[in-house]
């Protein structure tokens, strides 16, 4: 007989329902399906790979792993995650749990085409790991290839070079002053005044082997001051944002504010150094003169070269036109077509603006303008002109005055600033480390 609810009363109305909702919740735990049997990646065998894969550097706090929180995410984070999703790394061991090593670290804003990283999955069989990543993985990170390996290869310690690309256009710049500069970075240098000092790394050699540091167009003639160009730096290893820095350097001698010998000078960092440089009587350095570094979104890494003994790169392609190969170089290819659209747009709105605007007066090269640092004219209302020294991505450092590197204010050397923060901050580290030891011990 159906209840006749208008009789009842309020606390046996309550009391009903509560007796419906406990039906309704046991009825539906019984009728639940079996929840997915948890996966032990100690019952699955291993084996060690290499995957190559490209990412847009400004999306992310550059590739290394942080333990902190980052204002964007890194890339190892990401792709880490990617692989715990695909179940093929067990995210309890971390990276050190499945022998993660990387190539080439990026930092923030630093893009790559071609890094390496390798590791150990949970995997018996060859897998279509191009494929099963990129599906779990954001369109800023695609994976481009994987390689089986030796167990004993190292992402990091077989690379045989390492290759840079730095964009950027002509304007302002003589390109025949800068692959001047560039020419004398070829050999095997010093580079403590080409790179970013970090004590807390304690680094005492600064010896780098370059192999070429090539500048080449790669946009048509007809694009004029715009043309765009690349700086091509391989090397065996490089030193923290030694590329930005050099960038910085040969921005500064195609304006024409500094010689191509000001490279040599800034590798004579001991008179031992001096009889190995091509130019004569060059001044010491043996301390870093301040000065900006480049900018980071022109900056590339392009390829992480190894023998071809320790690598076979291979893909999921099944040959059809739907395969994976074609359906990435579809993304990356639409990606590019957006982009073109973006500039073209860009390029519109200067125009428009030169409608009404007139563009800064144009100082430099001073190769082509014949002007120097003091016969730069001044504005109608007798101002100092401002220089826009180039940075890189269309950035600048403005100032009415020009202070040559060479008179610049000097940082320390590296061995006082080693050794102070040895004794300072250094002892800290190493007792804050030593108490995080403690700590973990007790838990």
């Amino acid at each position: 007989m159906k209840p006749n609810y208008e009789s009842w009363s309020k606390e046996e109305l309550i009391t009903r329902l509560r007796e419906l909702e406990t039906k309704k919740h046991t009825k539906s735990t019984s009728h639940s399906p079996t929840s997915k049997k948890p996966f032990h990646f100690s019952s699955h065998p291993k084996r060690k790979i290499a995957i190559k894969f490209c990412y847009s550097g400004w999306e992310y706090n550059g590739l290394a792993y942080q333990n902190g929180p980052t204002p964007l995410p890194t890339v190892e984070d990401v792709l880490f995650k990617a692989f715990v999703k695909a179940r093929l790394v067990d995210e309890t061991g971390g990276l050190d749990g499945c022998g993660w090593e990387k190539c080439g670290r990026t930092d923030r804003g630093v893009s790559a085409a071609g890094q390496v990283v390798s590791l150990w999955p949970s995997t018996k069989h060859e897998l279509r790991y191009v494929s099963i990543l990129n599906r779990v993985l954001p369109p800023t990170i695609r994976v481009l290839a994987w390689s089986p390996i030796s167990p004993d290869f190292s992402a990091r310690f077989n690379c045989k070079h390492r290759h840079y690309k730095y964009f950027f256009t002509s304007h302002g710049l003589d390109l025949s002053l800068m692959q001047s500069a560039a020419n004398r970075l070829v050999g095997e240098h010093d580079f403590r005044n080409l790179c970013k000092l970090d004590p807390g790394k304690q680094i005492t050699n600064f010896h780098r082997c370059v192999m070429r540091a090539q500048i080449n167009p790669i946009s048509p003639e007809d694009d004029g001051d715009n043309r765009i160009y690349v700086f091509d730096l391989v090397g065996s290893a490089f030193l923290y944002h030694q590329v930005r820095h050099i960038m910085a350097i040969l921005f500064l001698v195609g304006t024409g504010l500094e010689q191509p010998s000001i490279v040599s000078a800034l590798m004579n960092v001991s008179p031992d150094t001096s009889n190995s440089l091509p130019d004569a009587q060059l001044p010491l350095v043996d301390r870093k003169p301040e000065y900006q570094m480049a900018d980071a979104l022109p900056l590339m890494l392009w390829d992480c070269a190894y023998a071809d003994s320790d690598v076979t790169w291979q893909i999921d392609d099944d040959g059809t036109e739907s395969g994976t190969g074609s359906d990435l170089y579809h993304q990356l290819h639409s990606i590019h077509q957006r982009s073109l659209i973006h500039t073209t747009l860009d390029e519109h709105f200067l125009n428009a603006t030169a409608q009404y605007h007139s563009p800064p007066p144009q100082y430099f090269p001073f190769s082509r303008t014949g002007l120097t640092p003091h016969t730069l004219p001044r504005s109608t209302l007798s101002r100092e002109p401002v220089l826009g020294v180039p940075l890189g991505a269309g950035t600048y450092k403005r100032g009415a005055k020009y202070v040559p590197l060479l008179e610049r204010k000097r940082l320390d050397h590296v061995d006082v600033a080693n050794e102070r923060w040895r004794i300072g901050r250094g002892s800290k580290s190493s007792k804050q480390k030593q108490d995080e030891t403690l700590d973990d011990g007790i838990e």
